[in-house]
């Protein structure tokens, strides 16, 4: 395996650790760390890719989202909130006006894509 693709695969197994930590904890977002993980398993190796889309982690949490692009009103709440929440330190955190309008723009983006790309169920 090359050290490319052992770099990949390692991500892709921090990020599934998160992933199952944000399960247990309510304030890490799971889906996102579990699609990152995904991504970073399908870069680095056809084994791993494999091996992660027949955990029941990944058909839990991110088979469903995967096939129909969409999500629970529940889950969208739960990434929004986290996401607000970590932008709000960023925001309270800087005195730059440039930042804040960024971090401004990036909430609004963030809400115009849950609410109008990512079907509800």
């Amino acid at each position: 395996m090359k050290i490319k693709n052992m770099f990949y695969v390692s991500l892709g197994f921090l990020f599934l650790g998160l992933g199952i930590v944000g399960i247990i904890m309510p304030l890490i977002p799971t889906t996102p760390l579990l699609l990152l993980a995904s991504y970073f398993f399908v870069k680095g190796s056809k084994k791993f890719e494999l091996w992660f889309k027949g955990t029941a982690i990944y058909k839990n949490h991110l088979e469903e989202f995967i096939k129909e692009r969409s999500m629970t009103r529940k889950k969208k709440i739960m990434i929004n909130l986290f996401a607000d929440a970590m932008i709000a330190v960023a925001f309270f955190m800087t005195e730059s006006t440039v930042v804040k309008v960024v971090l401004l723009l990036i909430v609004a983006y963030k809400y115009y894509y849950f609410i109008t790309k990512i079907k509800t169920v």
